[in-house]
């Protein structure tokens, strides 16, 4: 069967492109087929990131903090976020509400099976699922099929992380505090952090954080958690309620946008900040720029605005010096809360900040480090 449009994964990317389709009237007579190998009837994730004021998923946030800790060796601070707030919408919130949403749609089709490839053939994009195949107009996926290749020039990090959702016995957090970055725990496995997101007073997620080359045992993810539980947060009597993982890649690899009539989203489209990982607020912007590209030109097909090659620059400067073990994350963050207002650091980690702000931020990290990581970048 044909369809004007195939979303090739019912993930964050897919499913707010998705919201987005069906809120505007011009799609309403446009075919619209969803396809993931999941029923998405499970919480196996949560997302945060710092926003201004509402949001596109407002309605759906489950948790919201005004301040923010920062801990390492060297500084301890809380922070007023001022005029953002730090969110947290959880992956079954976010599933719910849009099939929700879309079961109110007689245009919009689910299907849930193994999808084995996507592709362009005579012009037509294609999916297979289960072994069946789909065709479309254009088809969105947010699927990796196959690790990339690493270019000698190019660095590639892994951004990995387990999490506890604890329930401790008494009261022990601050609901209107989460902690953003605690460096203080052990970086024998690289550059490594906790943050931890409370709930309510007795629960919280707590989330061991790395950004290495390689992935740690379950052991060693599950060490991390309790000896920061008990030495950081001097909590004994807990019960461990929910459990997730992840890893996000973390790497200046030009992933490819768009092939034939494949447009490619979330990570696999580039939309994760290389020298972060910081996906969430990424892919929003660009659902938006993909319906407002149908609307205005009937295609979705995006050009690279110029002021991003600004922060790729960025990034890729920032992952030498990670790759290359230069200088400690924790220092670099430390000195940039340090010296320059929350705000324009926020602005800066989401790839908004004005020229000004970007000057102020370089001008407060070691100086020698960064400017020899940035000729590398240059002239390599």
């Amino acid at each position: 069967m044909h369809y004007d449009y195939i979303i090739a994964g019912a993930g964050a990317s897919g499913l707010s492109l998705l919201m987005r389709m069906m809120n505007d009237p011009f799609f309403d007579d446009k075919q619209i087929l969803v396809v993931d190998k999941s029923t998405k009837k499970a919480n196996d994730r949560t997302w945060c990131f710092w926003e201004k004021g509402s949001g596109f998923f407002e309605h759906i946030v489950f948790h919201q903090w005004n301040k923010v800790h920062f801990y390492s060796d060297t500084l301890s601070e809380l922070i007023d976020l001022g005029h953002y707030s730090y969110k947290m919408i959880r992956g079954i919130d976010l599933y719910q509400h849009v099939i929700q949403q879309a079961v109110n749609k007689s245009n919009v089709t689910f299907c849930f099976d193994n999808i084995h490839s996507v592709g362009t053939e005579n012009n037509v994009g294609f999916v297979v699922v289960g072994g069946k195949r789909y065709t479309a107009d254009f088809v969105f996926n947010s699927i990796i099929f196959s690790p990339p290749t690493i270019p000698a020039n190019k660095y590639y990090l892994l951004q990995h992380f387990k999490g506890y959702v604890i329930e401790a016995s008494e009261d022990v957090f601050k609901p209107d505090q989460a902690t953003l970055m605690d460096f203080r725990i052990s970086q024998e496995h690289g550059a490594a952090f906790v943050y931890v997101l409370p709930r309510s007073s007795k629960k919280a997620l707590v989330e061991y954080t790395l950004f290495t080359k390689e992935l740690l045992t379950k052991q060693q993810y599950d060490d991390g958690l309790k000896s920061y539980i008990n030495n950081f947060l001097g909590i004994r009597d807990y019960q461990i309620v929910e459990e997730e993982f992840g890893i996000i890649p973390m790497t200046n690899i030009a992933f490819e946008k768009h092939n034939g009539k494949v447009i490619n989203m979330g990570t696999a489209g580039g939309q994760t900040k290389g020298s972060s990982g910081y996906t969430f607020r990424f892919i929003q912007k660009h659902a938006d720029n993909i319906v407002d590209s149908l609307l205005r030109y009937g295609h979705p097909f995006l050009k690279d605005k110029f002021y991003k090659k600004r922060f790729s620059f960025y990034d890729s400067t920032l992952l030498n010096i990670l790759a290359k073990d230069k200088y400690p994350l924790d220092a670099i963050f430390s000195k940039m809360f340090q010296s320059n207002s929350i705000e324009s650091v926020l602005r800066f980690l989401d790839n908004e900040s004005s020229f000004q702000d970007e000057l102020k931020i370089m001008s407060s990290l070691p100086k020698l480090v960064f400017t020899k990581a940035a000729l590398e970048q240059i002239f390599k």
